[in-house]
């Protein structure tokens, strides 16, 4: 006879831990979630759609598809339908309560997209309304304005573009840092673009966007392109651990350490997190320990030998 148990125990403590992602969902987010929504569908349809300058990651991507195909295939269509499957790949990894803020976020930013290339009495077929035809205008505007709607999609549990949750699930993978992977993808959506509408000037105009919008995110987030690495000082490592480890299926160091003052034992944990899961890493710390101390420091890149497992 098989023992179910350990799997029965396994899928028990799965639904326990989504259900407990749950209910940390919180209005306030959502409020601020609607609003970078509707802050990054103003950038991109008001300065970058109507000169044709394209957005970065999947954003980018259907800007481009939107020109290329069927007039029925608008730019909000292709938002979703190449969005929602990334984030549900990769909502094992990232939880529950990020996948839902930024399908939410992607909704909003769709819709509002929507509103104004097609209800609004807003014309944006030939110039930005706001901008004209100066492209660099647009890119910088674009770009800060797209910037400002993406940091705040992360300081509020989510992010609104799919290219961000496959650089964190690949970027390791492949051996490169997560900044190296959107560069990389966003570098072949612009030699793509140039060679699609057999022009240069605007997918380089576009570099100048992808550009101020990062380093808009950038100055929101503060170090949005890096993962972080939490020295967690504590007398509760195991079971800190533990739990850091079942929430995001990764592992810790542990550190034996005295401290200067108390000379009291001690052990310092030093975990890996992206800058999506820090909130949530403050978290499981502080429920289990109230009198941890945690550092973050900046990690640009994290290098291991390959398992024969993994090859």
């Amino acid at each position: 006879m098989k023992d179910h148990s350990g799997t029965t125990h396994t899928n028990a403590a799965g639904r326990t831990a989504v259900m407990k992602e749950l209910r940390e969902l919180r209005l306030i987010n959502f409020l601020f979630l609607t609003a970078a929504g509707l802050v990054n569908a103003f950038g991109v349809t008001m300065f970058l759609y109507p000169v044709k300058l394209y957005d970065s990651g999947i954003s980018g991507l259907s800007m481009l598809l939107d020109q290329v195909t069927a007039p029925h295939l608008t730019l909000s269509l292709f938002l979703i339908l190449l969005n929602i499957p990334v984030f549900l790949f990769g909502m094992k990894k990232q939880g529950v309560s990020f996948t839902l803020y930024s399908i939410y976020t992607i909704g909003v930013y769709s819709f509002m997209s929507f509103m104004i290339m097609n209800v609004l009495p807003i014309d944006i077929s030939f110039v930005s309304p706001l901008a004209g035809s100066d492209l660099l205008l647009c890119a910088i505007f674009g770009g800060v304005i797209s910037g400002v709607g993406s940091g705040l999609t992360i300081r509020f549990g989510g992010a609104i573009d799919g290219m961000d949750v496959l650089s964190v699930i690949f970027a390791k993978r492949i051996g490169i840092s997560i900044g190296s992977f959107v560069m990389v993808f966003n570098t072949c959506l612009y030699v793509t673009c140039g060679i699609i509408i057999h022009s240069w000037i605007l997918p380089l105009y576009s570099i100048v966007t992808y550009y101020v919008g990062s380093k808009t995110v950038d100055f929101i987030v503060e170090g949005f392109d890096r993962s972080k690495c939490a020295m967690i000082v504590t007398t509760k490592s195991d079971a800190i651990s533990k739990s850091l480890s079942e929430s995001f299926q990764a592992s810790g160091t542990i550190v034996s350490a005295i401290g200067g003052y108390s000379r009291e034992s001690k052990q310092i944990l030093y975990f890996i997190v992206n800058h999506f899961q820090i909130n949530k890493l403050k978290k499981i710390v502080f429920e289990i320990d109230p009198d941890a101390y945690i550092s973050l420091q900046d990690v640009s890149d994290i290098i291991k030998k390959r398992s024969s497992s993994e090859e």
